[in-house]
């Protein structure tokens, strides 16, 4: 075996290109990855050009910008990752790869490394779109949106991860992936930004799990942030991803549930 291979970055290469193979082969899981992301931003427009978005300081473009990363980070990687996790556990492919030289974060962070990698291109994309079509500008404090980016990828591999441990069936996967991302859409900021919310139901939305992601990306590209609020998210996202991995390395199922 190539010397490479057998380092843990060099396994989790391997794994990840074999993933990637397998998603290319799920129809299903290509559209919800690739085309999902693309058009759910699009079809919210309506919506958000009814919004007061000026007197909050906020504009067109840099609401969609937020919109479309926040897309591509729920179905690009969240939930086609749920459905990966558990058919891998179903078909065995987690338990046979626990008996050889990976290790068991390697094999969950080489599973995840397909859909992590499309996350941040089509992100990337989807920033260079909105800046080119829709005026979004240039970010007033880039370190932050590449935080918050940074943060709600690994976030959302991370609840992928939990999310499968409770789902019997792939074909139930989009079932029990629903209800983040449902929560997630309408209360952090995703489509309706939280400046536009009363301050008691904002205070709440501020906590839940993508919303301090999401709140860096947005509040980085328009620099309507104070360094304390930017403190407050950096270490909320930080709680919220500390407590997700915490609790896949105690509760996912290597084993298929019957």
């Amino acid at each position: 075996m190539n010397a490479v291979a057998t380092t843990p970055a060099g396994r989790m290469r391997a794994l990840g290109r074999a993933e990637l193979s397998l998603l290319g082969r799920n129809r299903n899981a290509v559209v919800t990855a690739l085309f999902v992301p693309l058009a759910l931003p699009f079809s919210v427009r309506p919506a958000i050009d009814q919004m007061d978005l000026k007197g909050e300081g906020l504009s067109v473009g840099s609401v969609m910008l937020t919109a479309a990363i926040g897309f591509s980070l729920l179905f690009a990687v969240y939930s086609s990752l749920v459905g990966a996790f558990v058919a891998r556990r179903e078909e065995l492919v987690l338990k046979r790869l626990r008996t050889g030289e990976l290790g068991d974060s390697e094999i969950l962070a080489g599973t995840a490394l397909p859909a992590v990698c499309l996350g941040f291109v089509q992100s990337v994309l989807l920033t260079v779109a909105c800046v080119l079509l829709l005026d979004a500008g240039a970010p007033a404090a880039p370190q932050l949106v590449v935080l918050g980016l940074l943060f709600g990828l690994v976030l959302c591999a991370a609840l992928a991860a939990l999310t499968a441990s409770v789902t019997r069936t792939a074909e139930s996967a989009q079932v029990t992936a629903l209800p983040v991302v449902l929560v997630s859409m309408m209360g952090s900021g995703i489509i309706v930004p939280l400046q536009l919310l009363s301050d008691r139901v904002a205070d709440v939305c501020r906590f839940l799990p993508l919303s301090p992601a999401i709140r860096l990306i947005g509040g980085g590209w328009t620099g309507d942030l104070s360094g304390y609020d930017a403190l407050g998210a950096v270490l909320t996202a930080l709680a919220w991803t500390v407590l997700a991995v915490f609790a896949v390395r105690r509760w996912f199922r290597w084993e298929p549930r019957r």
